[in-house]
């Protein structure tokens, strides 16, 4: 047994799930997987907006993770593990782009905000799937993956300063986009 110890926190073993995991621990990947897999899923869903890519993209995340999990040599994992779902994403938006025209993509998420109002929801599911891709995905880590400016700067190979960037510009974005359906709202 990898954690035999009782008194130990959630972020030591995850740390040490880390390490195990590089040298080929089944349990360690387990522990790790249980711990990011709805993050990973949830991240998939709404870069694609379609639930059967975004199962294909998660599984694939994993996978990949798995035969990759030596060449982890970082101290974030997260970073890490959501850059290889961003590219697992990004290489099916591309091959969906090939195979027929890209139109809108619906991104259906459970924020737990707007749940009330299915009318509202879509319309913020819509707006987000407008942005351009380096916008809504910088802008889904930050608002639903609760990402800190640095990691999404490492998640996204880009330096802290262009994340900080483009989730202000998607912000900015998103509210022209949802300025008509606000004023409606105000004004009922």
């Amino acid at each position: 047994m990898l954690f035999k110890k009782k008194e130990i926190s959630d972020e030591e073993k995850l740390s040490k799930a880390i390490e195990a995991l590089q040298r080929g621990s089944a349990e360690a990947f387990h522990i790790l997987y249980h711990n990011y897999a709805h993050k990973v899923y949830r991240f998939c869903l709404r870069m694609l907006g379609e639930q059967e890519l975004a199962e294909d993209a998660f599984q694939e995340t994993f996978i990949r993770v798995y035969e990759n999990k030596g060449s982890f040599h970082g101290t974030n994992f997260a970073a890490w593990l959501f850059t290889i779902a961003r590219n697992t994403c990004l290489n099916h938006i591309r091959s969906k782009k090939e195979a027929e025209s890209f139109d809108e993509v619906f991104h259906s998420y459970d924020n737990g905000s707007n749940q009330s109002d299915p009318v509202l929801k879509q319309e913020i599911e819509k707006a987000i799937a407008t942005l351009p891709v380096p916008m809504r995905e910088a802008l889904l880590l930050r608002e639903y993956e609760d990402f800190s400016y640095q990691e999404i700067a490492d998640t996204l190979g880009i330096e802290l300063s262009l994340a900080k960037v483009r989730v202000h510009r998607a912000r900015l974005q998103l509210r022209k986009l949802l300025k008509p359906l606000v004023k409606e709202l105000n004004e009922s």
